[in-house]
């Protein structure tokens, strides 16, 4: 076929370690910080130029015994005055004020002023649904709960307020967002992805990301943003964090590039680089990732710092170099400016070492340290290396707690609603059992205070759990609590049973406890064994179940969801979650959220929306069979999510029939509101290419467009298309648009067009 359309060349995924004696550095563009990179260069040590590529912890220079958090200060000043180290992150304990913060940044950046050059640290922080180490802040849904609202305007809002408040904390660097795509939902840490589309993801990261950053990010509100976990890190094999992946380079950059290209389209300043390996290869000794493709091909200028310990990693895990110090060769030379140490300063002897010994260049140290004197100019470290608490009168606000809310509660998402049980009128008798009903844990998942989320209760004392919120909207007297299961072990259900007897509906709310990383490493992706015993225990009572799940990847349901009524998806929903949900059950709101990814049906059966034909075929050729023998029958489909409203779609067209390279067509549809209560709807178009020289997907979600209708109101609604929306990367790793039929989708409504 004749290729209307070329994007990119591709390499083949080989090359994995240092460059050869030739090899010289590019000079890099810093545009109007090119002169002051340079003078500092110039005055620089080699000392100081590996510090500067050093990250520690601060656990580090920390007192690790004292009641309240403290310096041991001669650690600190070794680390800062003597190593000169460029970099500290925070990781572990409990989280501070932002007033204790500003104590600890200023001391820090008080001692880099007594260094040769006074070079500002840059400390970053993981506020990965708002400042999680700072007391007091705005904890968001987490971002599979973003991604289903469907909404970037709201994913932006999230993101400038949690600018503001890692701001107020004196921290100008956050480790987010995570741009892994969610597809496979055994990963542990499938919550913190915008789910398994493509340009759903890549809408979102550019919001988020600009949210963050702005237009100016040396603004007091803003910080650098840091774009992870580069790339393929979502994808293992067995579905263990950190575990091994097998990725065709034409489907790597398909499906898992283009968010990283979005958010460099945006500006980001920071990559963090993933932890496993591709096709045996380790990403952090990838010259072919971390310097073909980041910086030649997308044109990266910021600094790609390691995570937690992957240099080392590469020596006593991946095992593909001899010694630690081989392993900070290969990395540096690959393509990562700095590394997440983080526990010691070994990183920073082990170059200085490689440096003088002439086993790494000058050049690359060089490079490197220009990239991260760029980030630390941009963000206006030199002239204000510690923002002031004061200066925040916004942190931890009322307007600041509506936008949590309001996110919240678009995007809980309603599965199922037989006979319209919901939404429920007010003083019903209900009885809401199950492990996540009456737990803040659960609506906040991991990364909440703490990494692993193990001590959120003792800092959401305020906030509402589902039981709680659902006591202040039904009347407390409406409402009985019995606990029925923990997640791993059955507690008390038999006595929930004998509650349900006496109650006209039951809220059953299961889910998971908080985890992140290999700690949330599973071995079944069905609900544990004590939940589906509840749920199938308390249907013997009669009475509608509402099933509520709180979770941060789609465990397996299909054995209890015959059994309910209703079936609604908070995903983790953060510290608003449960005021959002009882408000959702009740009525006071209309649910909105569309699933972010496929809920699968079978825990062996994880098939996502756009999968190939062959995915989709029948056991037998050309006869016809049930649908739940072929390759797709999830439980819930991508995109889907119901209303307590109606809406009908009209009126669909599409301006030609023909689309030629460099043209556009539009397509249009009418929406109207034919219920009774005002409602936001998601308009999605899906796009299939019905002949390739790959085998196509059954679709692509290739434009949507979330609208509100008041009862009885009609919208218009406008897509345009252009030829390279159509595109995907073929067997020679080019993105391309082929000549040929394409079917475009509306809802009920399709027509195809022809691209010459």
């Amino acid at each position: 076929m004749r290729a209307i359309y070329t994007i990119i060349f591709i390499g083949v995924l080989t090359v994995f370690s240092g460059c050869s004696s030739k090899d010289t550095a590019k000079q890099e563009d810093f545009g109007e910080h090119n002169d002051k990179i340079k003078e500092l260069l110039s005055k620089m040590s080699i000392e100081e130029k590996v510090g500067q590529m050093t990250q520690i912890t601060l656990d580090v220079v920390s007192e690790t015994n004292a009641a309240q958090h403290t310096f041991q200060m001669d650690m600190l000043r070794k680390v800062i005055v003597d190593y000169k180290v460029g970099s500290i992150l925070n990781v572990s304990g409990n989280p501070y004020t932002k007033e204790h913060w500003y104590e600890v940044i200023k001391t820090i950046q008080d001692l880099a002023g007594e260094t040769p050059n006074k070079i500002p640290v840059i400390y970053g922080i993981d506020a990965i649904h708002g400042v999680n180490y700072t007391l007091g802040t705005t904890l968001f849904p987490q971002q599979i709960a973003q991604a289903a609202t469907w909404s970037p305007e709201l994913v932006e809002r999230g993101g400038a307020i949690t600018a503001y408040e890692t701001r107020a904390s004196g921290i100008p660097w956050n480790f987010s967002p995570v741009l892994d795509m969610g597809r496979n939902p055994v990963w542990p840490r499938f919550w913190e992805t915008f789910g398994e589309d493509v340009y759903l993801a890549t809408k979102m990261a550019q919001a988020i990301t600009f949210g963050y950053q702005g237009n100016d990010v040396s603004a007091s509100d803003k910080v650098a943003a840091c774009a992870k976990h580069y790339m393929g890190y979502s994808f293992p094999l067995r579905g263990k964090d950190r575990t091994q992946a097998w990725i065709p380079e034409n489907y790597l950059r398909e499906y898992f590039l283009p968010t990283f290209k979005a958010a460099v389209d945006k500006g980001i300043l920071t990559f963090m680089i993933n932890s496993g390996e591709i096709n045996g290869i380790p990403v952090h000794a990838s010259k072919h990732i971390l310097t073909d493709i980041l910086r030649t091909e997308l044109g990266f200028k910021g600094l790609a710092v390691s995570d937690w310990k992957d240099i080392r990693y590469l020596y006593i895990r991946h095992r593909v170099a001899a010694s630690e110090k081989e392993a900070v060769k290969m990395a540096v030379m690959a393509g990562i400016d700095m590394s997440m140490v983080p526990n010691d300063l070994s990183f920073a002897d082990y170059l200085l070492e490689l440096v003088k010994e002439g086993e790494v260049p000058m050049w690359r140290i060089d490079q490197a340290v220009s990239r991260i004197l760029y980030v630390k100019l941009k963000l206006g470290l030199f002239e204000k290396p510690v923002t002031n608490p004061a200066d925040y009168p916004d942190f931890g606000s009322e307007k600041f707690r509506k936008e949590s809310f309001a996110t919240a509660l678009e995007a809980i998402t309603l599965l199922k609603n037989n006979d319209r049980v919901l939404p429920l009128d007010s003083n019903k008798r209900v009885l809401v059992t199950g492990p996540t009903a009456h737990s803040m844990r659960a609506l906040n998942g991991g990364w909440s205070y703490t990494w692993q989320g193990e001590k959120t209760e003792q800092f959401t004392e305020a906030k509402n759990t589902i039981l709680e919120a659902i006591k202040l909207v039904n009347g407390e007297k409406n409402v009985t609590y019995v606990e029925g299961t923990d997640f791993e072990k059955e507690i008390n259900i038999e006595k929930a049973v004998s509650a349900a007897r006496n109650a006209d509906v039951v809220i059953l709310c299961l889910g998971e406890n908080s985890y992140t990383e290999k700690p949330g490493d599973i071995n079944d992706l069905n609900i544990s064994d004590p939940q589906i015993k509840l749920a199938l225990e308390l249907a013997k009572a009669g009475k509608p179940i509402v099933l509520v799940l709180v979770e941060g990847r789609p465990r397996i349901i299909q054995k209890i969801e015959p059994v309910t009524s209703a079936v609604v998806m908070a995903y983790l929903p953060g510290n608003e979650g449960g005021d959002a949900i009882a408000d959702i059950l009740f009525g006071k709101a209309n649910p909105s959220g569309k699933l972010p990814f496929t809920y699968p049906r079978f825990a062996n059966d994880l098939v996502t929306y756009d999968h190939k034909f062959t995915d989709a075929v029948s056991p037998w050729e050309d006869e016809v069979h049930d649908e739940k023998m072929t390759g797709f029958s999830p439980q819930f489909e991508f995109g889907f999510g119901l209303s307590y409203t109606t809406f009908e779609y009209s009126d669909f067209k599409v301006s030609a029939a023909e689309l030629t390279n460099g043209d556009s067509i539009q397509v249009s549809v009418t929406v109207a509101n034919t219920g009774k209560m005002a409602g936001k709807e998601v308009v999605q178009l899906y796009v299939t290419d019905m002949v390739a020289s790959i085998t196509p997907s059954v679709k692509r979600l290739r434009g949507f467009s979330k609208i509100t209708l008041q009862a009885g109101e009609t919208k218009s609604v406008n897509f345009t298309l252009k030829a390279t929306d159509l595109a995907f990367v073929n067997a020679e790793n080019k993105w391309v648009t082929e000549p040929g039929e394409f079917k475009i989708t509306v809802k009920q409504y399709a027509q195809n067009i022809f691209v010459k």
